[in-house]
């Protein structure tokens, strides 16, 4: 057993950039793409993931400090440090028994492909992470091991559900055929859907009005950099900054809304043969059924809407984190809230307002999950001695993605009947959303039959 954890944990410190252009490669060479082609299009993705890393480092490392600045600036003691997605995903994979999540998450892909209930082939193998940290906290709420593998596959199921009922909607919005998003930050979208159906009789809110729409109303106030600039110098304000700090600041919030729409051509230029190649390879192979390339979310990276909103809920949830009673957050590494963002994308199908106005109802949610998990997150660093704690602190993720799923399940695994019936109202809402994305498939087709009379 050490010596497949050896191997498992040796294609994973190659790194995502890696570990899933490596893939990409494989799956290419299988629907027999020539290799230079395959070669082609997994480095282009590699160098798309680095790109994207790079932009958000940057991003959080340049909003992050003027934000944690802001906090202090309050006088509110906030004692559970926010260490991000990282801090967590070391703590995931210090876990003994997080090798096993390869072939569970494998073996659930391949049964249900077979079973025909999911037509998602998820190569993004590399955030099974995601999984292990979901199994590590009902661990430690529950204390049964068997519990905490059947919740991970649980999600696993739930998510390639998930991403066969959103694949038409990220192609719409991504214009990226034949691909879908395995990432679990999806499921999020199973509590933002019925709040959005709500939406629909708040009076202003059936305007669809995404990235373009501002373009046409605002003009160059609306440009990305523009956005961008304002945005971070109005943070640097509320933290005090000097002007200088200010102007530089506004300087670094735009430089990422310029270049993320140029990473995601990246994306679309590696994906597109692939997608290509393997939906020929299944049509060969099983006449009647349609395939989709399950990747990781960066695929999304190119809707503006994402980062307006991620950006325009920074300053939200830094007020939210001083005025929350019993909140002990201090957001820092995780302030780029994507785990709303994303989902939020395809649920209001790129509508810029909802998103907003959902992130706005649900960052509090976020903020006292990681609350409530901090002691768990923090006895289990020390345990693992996977993070670093300074004395006297806890460590936990401001924006744990899917918290609700996360938090409910944990809980219900324990035991306890009030969260035993969350789980049951999570699985009713996930139906719901399901039967509603469905008919909204049904409409879209409906709409590309009319325009193909046309043509």
């Amino acid at each position: 057993m050490d010596i497949i954890q050896s191997i498992f944990q040796y294609i994973l410190d190659m790194g995502a950039p890696v570990f899933v252009p490596l893939i990409m490669i494989v799956v290419g060479l299988v629907v027999r793409m020539k290799f230079k082609d395959a070669f082609s299009s997994g480095l282009t993705l590699g160098v798309a993931f680095i790109g994207m890393s790079l932009i958000i480092g940057f991003m959080m490392g340049s909003i992050g400090p003027a934000a944690e600045q802001f906090v202090k600036n309050t006088g509110i003691k906030l004692n559970a440090i926010d260490g991000g997605w990282t801090a967590m995903a070391a703590l995931a994979w210090a876990w003994p028994l997080a090798f096993l999540m390869f072939p569970l998450q494998i073996g659930i892909n391949l049964i249900m492909l077979a079973i025909k209930q999911t037509n998602t082939l998820n190569v993004d193998l590399w955030n099974v992470w995601g999984k292990i940290l979901t199994a590590v906290i009902v661990v430690a709420v529950s204390k049964s091991m068997v519990l905490a593998f059947i919740v991970a596959a649980i999600q696993m199921i739930v998510e390639l559900k998930m991403a066969d009922i959103n694949q038409k909607q990220i192609q719409k919005l991504t214009q990226i055929p034949g691909v879908t998003s395995t990432h679990s930050m999806t499921l999020f979208g199973v509590l933002l859907y019925p709040i959005n159906r709500l939406l629909d009789f708040v009076p202003g809110m059936n305007k669809h009005v995404d990235a373009n729409w501002l373009k046409q109303k605002l003009g160059v106030f609306a440009e990305n950099h523009i956005m961008g600039f304002i945005i971070a110098a109005l943070i640097g304000i509320f933290a005090r900054l000097s002007i200088p700090e200010i102007l530089t600041l506004g300087v670094q919030g735009a430089a990422p809304l310029t270049l993320f729409p140029m990473i995601s051509k990246l994306f679309m230029q590696a994906l597109s043969p692939l997608s290509d190649a393997t939906s020929e390879f299944m049509k060969r192979r099983f006449k009647g059924r349609e395939f989709h390339i399950g990747l990781d979310w960066p695929i999304m990276a190119g809707c503006n809407e994402v980062w307006v909103t991620t950006i325009i809920l920074i300053p939200i949830m830094l007020g939210l984190a001083v005025i929350l009673p019993g909140n002990n957050v201090l957001p820092f590494a995780g302030i780029i809230n994507l785990s709303v963002a994303v989902p939020a994308l395809i649920v209001t199908g790129g509508n810029l307002l909802r998103m907003i106005v959902l992130g706005i109802i649900t960052t509090p949610v976020f903020l006292y999950v990681a609350t409530n998990i901090a002691p768990i997150v923090t006895d289990l660093a020390k345990t693992t001695k996977s993070v670093d704690v300074p004395s006297g602190q806890m460590i936990t993720w401001s924006t744990i993605e899917y918290p609700d799923f996360r938090f409910i399940f944990a809980r219900a695994a324990n035991g306890e009947i009030l969260w035993i019936l969350g789980a049951l109202i999570w699985i009713g809402l996930f139906i719901l959303y399901y039967k509603g994305m469905k008919n909204r498939n049904n409409k879209l087709d409906k709409e590309d039959e009319g325009l193909g009379r046309i043509a």
